[in-house]
């Protein structure tokens, strides 16, 4: 027996195979795109999101709100940057953190009493597990920033440590969780505070 084709089977024309890799590299370069411009898929290293993320979560982050500048309503999760006051600190600067949006530019963000206030009033957070045991501000979170905790409030670095966080360190927010199977389906983050229509996330 031979290995090559018999004489009955042509081979392809090179016209077709190089049809054919120019399919294939197409669709990489727009997967590619669309995951350094649309979505991305990422994992949760830290219990600092519990009980709404669990560790090793794996979750798709859409990127296009943030690179539109459409608002971050109080309650949306987001993935970014480290800020640079962690970078400064020694913190790794390729790393992401995830945490929930609880404060506007112009927004009044108190933790007393076991409780989130904003404006002078207590913000539900039905995600909590227990009274936050420490106390923070009031701090007004200037313009271009974003204030944000971590849903384990109790052992969570974010916002009531190292400050605001810059809107353009956001890499984007979380829209869907895809692993654990049990856990498939859409991340909930919207708070009771009514988020307005157009500001609801889909």
């Amino acid at each position: 027996m031979t290995s090559g084709p018999s004489s009955g089977e042509p081979a392809p024309p090179a016209g077709s195979l190089l049809k054919g890799w120019r399919s294939l590299v197409l669709w990489l370069a727009v997967a590619l795109l669309l995951r350094w411009l649309v979505i991305e898929p990422r994992w949760i290293p830290s219990g600092s999101m519990l009980p709404t993320l669990q560790l090793q979560d794996r979750i798709l982050v859409e990127k296009l709100r943030p690179r539109l500048q459409q608002p971050l309503p109080n309650g949306t999760i987001v993935v970014f940057h480290a800020p640079p006051v962690l970078v400064e600190a020694g913190y790794d600067p390729k790393a992401a953190l995830i945490k929930r949006v609880v404060g506007q530019p112009g927004d009044a963000v108190e933790v007393r009493g076991g409780e989130l206030l904003r404006n002078g009033t207590a913000v539900a957070e039905p995600w909590r597990q227990e009274p936050i045991d420490y106390s923070f501000g009031p701090l007004t979170v200037p313009e271009g920033n974003v204030l944000v905790l971590g849903d384990n409030r109790n052992a969570s670095l974010d916002s009531h440590i190292w400050g605001p966080l810059p809107r353009q360190e956001v890499i984007g927010t979380a829209v869907f969780r895809y692993w654990p199977l049990n856990r498939f389906g859409v991340i909930r983050f919207s708070d009771l505070n009514r988020l307005e229509s157009d500001e609801e996330l889909g």
